[in-house]
């Protein structure tokens, strides 16, 4: 199973996702209670080794300004939120880095179709609300055997059953490890990446 911990904002938060056995770690570099600056991040990659993945998160940015922000922050992967079409996917691989495109379960069907990023990652129809929803509902999606990541309401006590229930690839969290919003608790951080790995 593929674990992403996003929103990490802390140098002890990012070595906690590493240590605990995270493959992908994600900076909110748009608005948000979780959010970071470019130089923020810059100092942060350097909790993160070599085969763990550094991801930059956007929401409704032009994929041009998300890819020149990503950049600056010495990151090579780009996670798009909101609205968005295959030239977006085409304006990250242009810059030379790798996609992961959000999409909600309100999307419409063709937005589950591949417009060749390198992970889909599937949220709940409101994201960021934290909430537990019908994860199941996800194999109407037609995702076997794709690369994609479940998000949305997870925490340590429910990844397993709502990976399984979805058939994941992988999965991502950020309110689910957090004490309050915005603010990661270390032993979540840990408890959650042993329950989706478990």
């Amino acid at each position: 199973m593929f674990v992403k911990v996003c929103g990490l904002s802390t140098p002890e938060s990012v070595r906690e996702a590493v240590a605990a056995g995270a493959d992908a770690v994600g900076f909110v570099l748009t608005a948000s209670p979780r959010v970071v600056s470019p130089s923020q991040v810059s100092g942060l990659l350097g909790e993160v080794p070599e085969g763990v993945t550094a991801v930059g998160v956007f929401r409704h940015e032009p994929a041009a300004d998300a890819v020149a922000i990503a950049r600056a922050a010495g990151l090579q992967w780009v996670q798009l939120h909101g609205e968005r079409t295959p030239e977006d996917v085409t304006t990250v691989h242009d810059a030379g880095m790798k996609l992961i495109r959000a999409v909600t379960m309100g999307a419409g069907q063709d937005a589950f179709g591949s417009w060749g990023e390198e992970l889909l990652l599937v949220d709940a129809a409101v994201p960021g609300s934290g909430e537990a929803w019908d994860y199941g509902s996800v194999r109407t999606a037609g995702l076997e055997g794709r690369h994609w990541l479940l998000a949305g309401g997870l925490d340590s006590a429910n990844v397993a059953d709502a990976s399984a229930a979805a058939g994941a690839w992988g999965v991502d969290v950020s309110s689910g490890v957090e004490v309050s919003r915005g603010v990661k608790d270390l032993a979540k951080i840990r408890a959650f990446v042993h329950a989706a790995k478990g």
